[in-house]
């Protein structure tokens, strides 16, 4: 069974995102997103040269990135970002680093940026998320496979 997905909004009662009666509770050792976008009609070869640029900028200013992977559906009007921080700070300083780039994507090239986020979210990444309005989903690990030892 799955656990339902919690929205949140920046002013919860406890000003975490993690619910005080949520089911588990492990811990990441890292901090995961996944972005969802469409691509404008017409503008794929523009959105991939756009993206090329934003990951340009991201690979030559992050420090803190473990993972930013690009999907393009096959018929090119969807995409998904998958990617991996180590720790909600460094997503934070990943936007900020790709902003200009980012910007003009969404201006041109895309719409509909939809992000789910994987592990607890530091003040920082609350108050970006407010500022721009985010259609954010919050997400809290309950359960996860054990790697096996290697003897």
């Amino acid at each position: 069974m799955c656990a339902e997905p919690r929205r949140r909004t920046v002013g919860d009662a406890n000003g975490s995102a993690r619910d005080p009666g949520s089911r588990g509770g492990g811990e990441m050792s890292r901090f995961e997103v996944r972005a969802r976008l469409k691509v404008r009609d017409g503008q794929v070869e523009g959105f991939m040269r756009q993206a090329a640029e934003v990951m340009r900028q991201a690979k030559e200013k992050d420090t803190g990135t473990l993972a930013y992977d690009w999907f393009l559906s096959s018929d090119g009007t969807q995409c998904e970002v998958r990617e991996a921080y180590v720790d909600a700070d460094a997503l934070v300083d990943h936007a900020i680093n790709v902003a200009e780039a980012r910007g003009k994507l969404f201006a041109e090239f895309a719409y509909d940026h939809r992000m789910a986020f994987y592990g607890e979210p530091s003040p920082r990444l609350l108050a970006l998320v407010e500022k721009f309005g985010v259609d954010a989903t919050y997400f809290t690990l309950f359960q996860a496979l054990e790697p096996a030892e290697i003897h």
